[in-house]
């Protein structure tokens, strides 16, 4: 079967600094993957990229056998991208966001109201949805936003930081949106600083450091090769923290 995402020998410079350095990885269908490392390690780089938002000096990255380079507006079309600094528009309603935003991706009127009923199932946030952003929480803004990202049913959603700065029940009940996404048919690349949450959610996972995939493969296989007995055991000792 074909992979969701290839990614291979991925390098990405500002200037004369290099951020990744010939990283290599795929996403399997119906599968999280997350790529975890410290802060300026080159993740959001190459999430940002993977989304076509940044361009790339050299390697090879497909999306479903699509070359990202050749064809960045159907690669578009296979994918979503969920920045950690999003938001939505304050001055609308929670449905009135998700209307004109499933305004944007539809085609015609039908698939506007499957887009819509989607994220409305999806962000459970019921007769909040009347209530204007503005009055959201963060956990309910959050909320909101991923089921925009995700009410197109992608093949692949790229979520950085999805539950940044949430209390523990919203973190929660965003991650069992995320879990979910599997059996809807979609694969996930995830980042978060959160080593509980990977390990709850992630298939599989890559290191990276200094712009360098230094460890990569299931949870287990990594704790057992690091003699360690969680994900955050690993981290520290890898990217020596």
């Amino acid at each position: 079967m074909q992979d969701i995402l290839k990614v291979k020998n991925f390098y990405k410079s500002y200037g004369s600094t290099v951020v990744v350095s010939g990283v290599s990885f795929e996403i399997a269908p119906n599968e999280i993957f997350a790529l975890i490392g410290p802060n300026g390690a080159g993740k959001s780089t190459t999430l940002k990229t993977i989304a076509t938002i940044l361009s790339f000096d050299k390697g090879d990255i497909t999306v479903c056998g699509l070359d990202l380079k050749k064809e960045p507006e159907k690669v578009r079309e296979m994918i979503s991208y969920l920045p950690e600094e999003a938001g939505a528009y304050k001055n609308l309603s929670g449905l009135g966001y998700l209307d004109f935003m499933a305004s944007l991706y539809s085609d015609n009127k039908v698939q506007k109201k499957k887009f819509l009923d989607s994220a409305k199932e999806i962000c459970g946030l019921g007769d909040k949805l009347k209530n204007k952003v503005s009055t959201y929480s963060k956990g309910m803004t959050r909320k909101l936003l991923i089921s925009r990202a995700i009410m197109t049913k992608p093949k692949l959603a790229i979520l950085d930081e999805p539950t940044s700065g949430l209390d523990v029940i919203n973190a929660m009940e965003v991650r069992n949106i995320i879990k979910g996404l599997k059996d809807q048919g979609m694969s996930v690349l995830l980042s978060s600083h959160n080593m509980l949450e990977i390990e709850y959610l992630a298939d599989r996972v890559a290191i990276i450091d200094k712009g360098k995939i230094i460890e990569f493969g299931t949870i287990d296989k990594i704790k057992k090769d690091n003699s360690a007995q969680n994900l955050e055991e690993v981290f520290i000792k890898l990217a020596k923290i």
